[in-house]
């Protein structure tokens, strides 16, 4: 049986760093903050995986709204790049499918 599923959706734009730098310190940010998740409010669901220029972060295990709000404070860590959206799916769905929800700013 599937479960709800919310996708975020980050472009990959190379953060300012300096040359030689590892261009996407944010993908270990996001990990970090979303393996201290206490299931609250949601948990990671898999590893992020990149899907052409975007990297996608995966949670799941509460209430969409509270999913969303989840995705709304993944995009409001310090350094992320702008263009951040999320994606309403299920964990039997492909990848990159689903509705769009726009977090804002």
């Amino acid at each position: 049986m599937a479960d709800l599923l919310v996708e975020i959706h980050v472009p990959l734009t190379p953060s300012d760093v300096p040359a030689g730098e590892y261009p996407f310190p944010w993908i270990d940010s996001v990990m970090e903050f979303l393996f201290q998740l206490d299931g609250s409010k949601g948990e990671m669901y898999d590893d992020g995986e990149e899907l052409g220029d975007e990297y996608l972060f995966f949670v799941h295990g509460a209430p969409e709204a509270d999913l969303i709000e989840l995705a709304r404070e993944v995009a409001a860590l310090p350094g992320m790049p702008e263009g951040i959206y999320a994606t309403v799916t299920d964990t039997e769905a492909d990848m990159g499918g689903g509705v769009r929800v726009e977090l804002g700013s």
